[in-house]
């Protein structure tokens, strides 16, 4: 039995569900996608036909359909007509809308809706996910891991604004319909370097002149790895350079990266007190 008390589906109960395919799918909302969700507003959260069109016209900005006065199959259909020819970003708004409505608990099961949701975006490859009633940006599960433990432990050691930094380059990543890359770069950068301040106690320098001067905190080859990708974010987000274009997967390293050396060096000024 799952934890909502329904007895789970066989492929599930006896380890034949498909696993998470490759992301591939960023821009766009698989008419697969948007059928389950459309089921699963319906079976997980109790919203009618008319509920759900009050939901895609206020979310598509068009007005119902007034000689559609029936649940089925008129408003039904009419409902399902809106949500697979919309724009693919206008679909994850309404997913959204979706699950901010489903609070009320006449609505049904919270997790309910998330799992079915979640489930079909991994077994599709999509690089998206819902998570707190958002849509938000999917990495892989090592990649989310490290962003996820950074928070936390920026978020336990009371430094506000390079929490408030990590997240904005995790909001920049997950824009729709384009993200901003450099922003999301340029966010983790100065978490990072917030950080080092921090816990070096110098809050004047550069994160690249808190490298070289503070071999102690960045021992070789961490030193270089991070002066590099300070240099590398430097060029490619703070300045920006009209012959290079960031892309998602240097984004993601970026992030990544900021992510594991924040966390190093929390724990690792915690490990100095402590000693």
């Amino acid at each position: 039995m799952s934890k909502e008390g329904k007895q789970e589906p066989f492929s599930k109960r006896y380890g034949h569900a498909p696993g998470d395919r490759e992301i591939t799918i960023w821009e766009d909302a698989p008419a697969g996608f948007r059928h389950v969700v459309l089921e699963a507003a319906k079976q997980e959260c109790g919203l009618t036909p008319s509920m759900l069109r009050d939901i895609v016209c206020r979310i598509l900005r068009v007005p119902p359909n007034p000689q559609n006065w029936s649940e089925y199959p008129n408003i039904w259909n009419e409902v399902k007509e809106l949500a697979s020819t919309c724009e693919w970003y206008r679909f994850y708004d309404i997913v959204e809308t979706i699950a901010q409505c489903r609070r009320q608990p006449s609505w049904g099961e919270r997790d309910a809706f998330s799992q079915e949701i979640n489930d079909c975006l991994r077994e599709m490859g999509v690089g998206w996910q819902l998570k707190d009633n958002l849509i938000q940006i999917r990495g892989s599960d090592t990649h989310e891991e490290l962003v996820r433990t950074a928070i936390e432990v920026i978020s336990s050691s009371g430094l506000s604004t390079a929490q408030g930094e990590i997240a904005e380059a995790i909001r920049d990543l997950s824009r729709r319909p384009d993200p901003d890359l450099s922003g999301s770069v340029h966010h983790a950068m100065a978490a990072l370097e917030c950080v080092a301040r921090e816990v070096i106690q110098d809050a004047k320098p550069t994160l690249g002149d808190l490298v070289s001067r503070h071999p102690e905190w960045f021992p070789k080859p961490l030193d270089e790895i991070v002066s590099k990708a300070w240099g590398y974010a430097s060029e490619n987000a703070r300045h920006g350079r009209e012959d290079r274009k960031l892309d998602r997967t240097d984004a993601e390293l970026i992030v990544g990266l900021c992510s594991v050396v924040t966390t190093y060096l929390l724990r690792k000024r915690t490990e100095n007190n402590q000693s």
